[in-house]
């Protein structure tokens, strides 16, 4: 018998990346998808079933990991917590998840998912790094694709990676938007996406959007990434640049994403935060 992969499945392609990963790697995938957020498209790619949860199912979560007897269990994928902090009874938590929320004093991103990752522990789940089958994709230091930079899109892009590292300092965000020295936004808790909307509007044509880990970052969950989806954006909001923090993000559906930006003439480049 080989290994099994439980995948706790969130929103966006990065989940869905990783179950194609792991089968191309030989592993059985068992899939826990939340309502709402999954893509159903990952029921095609798990090939020991798909359980669907409401996100505050915390009790259910572990009890399905169990009855696959999974080898390993990795986190990948976004769940918003815009609706729910208007309404916290939109997540339906269960009995577990609220005996874990009363713990936390610090209810950021990380602390949450750190929380989660100990109750998963505590039942001898074993929770791995959501990169465990994407090494290829990581970030690499240099250019990716798109034009070389100007010197004005170096600088904007330095600055831009020491904001989005300040940023995950305080478990805040992991992007930050910046045009010739001023930085037009920084991510919160609407995401990526609406931060590069917003800085459009507000700066126009001409910026560049950079991601990066969070200092210490756990790298079980959350790692930042950018796809296709993201390169056509930026095309909209007319970006001249993605920054993306070497060794420590991922490029999604990296042959397409990264052919897309240089038909767009988007730099997309690895960077690293200089020290001293």
């Amino acid at each position: 018998m080989g290994r099994t992969l439980g995948l706790i499945a969130g929103s966006g392609g990065l989940p869905l990346e990783v179950a194609a990963a792991a089968r191309e790697q030989g592993v059985e995938v068992a899939v826990v998808a939340i309502e709402e957020h999954t893509d159903p498209a990952i029921a095609e790619l798990a090939s020991r079933g798909t359980c669907w949860i409401r996100v505050g199912e915390l009790g259910r979560l572990i009890r399905a990991l169990q009855e696959q007897a999974v080898d390993e269990v990795i986190l990948a994928g976004a769940v918003a917590k815009r609706g729910a902090l208007r309404d916290p009874s939109q997540l339906g938590l269960d009995a577990r998840a609220l005996a874990v929320m009363a713990r936390l004093k610090d209810r950021g991103d990380d602390a949450l998912l750190r929380a989660v990752a100990a109750e998963l522990e505590s039942e001898g789940l074993t929770v791995v790094a959501s990169t465990r089958y994407l090494q290829d994709r990581l970030t690499r230091l240099g250019r990716l694709a798109g034009p070389t930079p100007t010197p004005v899109v170096e600088s904007d892009l330095a600055l831009g990676l020491r904001v989005a590292k300040g940023l995950g300092t305080h478990d805040v965000g992991q992007s930050a938007v910046v045009k010739q020295g001023t930085v037009l936004a920084v991510e919160a808790v609407e995401g990526t996406d609406a931060m590069m909307r917003r800085a459009a509007a507000l700066g126009g044509a001409g910026a560049v959007l950079v991601k990066a880990a969070k200092p210490g970052q756990d790298l079980r969950f959350d790692v930042p990434a950018i796809g296709l989806q993201t390169v056509e954006l930026a095309r909209r909001c007319e970006l001249l640049a993605i920054g993306l923090e070497a060794d420590r993000t991922l490029v999604l559906d990296r042959a397409r994403t990264l052919a897309e930006a240089e038909r767009q003439q988007l730099a997309v480049i690895g960077l690293r935060l200089e020290q001293g």
